[in-house]
């Protein structure tokens, strides 16, 4: 597991933006702006170091939409204070990751 603070600032935008509620690769990908061969290898190496975990979505809902499935991650316990020191080394972490109508006031 990653130690308190020593996360990278790509891999702490990540973890936050998951943290803050975006779940799939892209919509990781849009709220961050990182692209796919970054947000990828991270998310494996976030999962690995327990940090996050997934799960794919029901193919059911995917196949209503009419798209493939999303693989959604979340944060796990571990992951609280982790973010918790990463929040203080880079403190500009909520304003990348806020959502649309916040980003307009910062």
């Amino acid at each position: 597991m990653a130690e308190t603070g020593k996360l990278s600032h790509t891999a702490a935008l990540i973890l936050h933006a998951i943290a803050v509620g975006y779940r799939y690769g892209f919509s990781i990908m849009e709220s961050t702006g990182l692209p796919s061969g970054t947000v990828y290898p991270a998310l494996r190496r976030l999962e690995a170091e327990g940090l996050i975990r997934s799960q794919w979505e029901a193919e059911a809902i995917a196949e209503k939409e009419q798209r493939p499935p999303r693989k959604y991650y979340k944060t796990t316990a571990a992951a609280r204070p982790v973010l918790e020191a990463s929040r203080s080394r880079y403190p500009l972490l909520a304003a990348l990751t806020a959502p649309a109508e916040e980003k307009e006031r910062v």
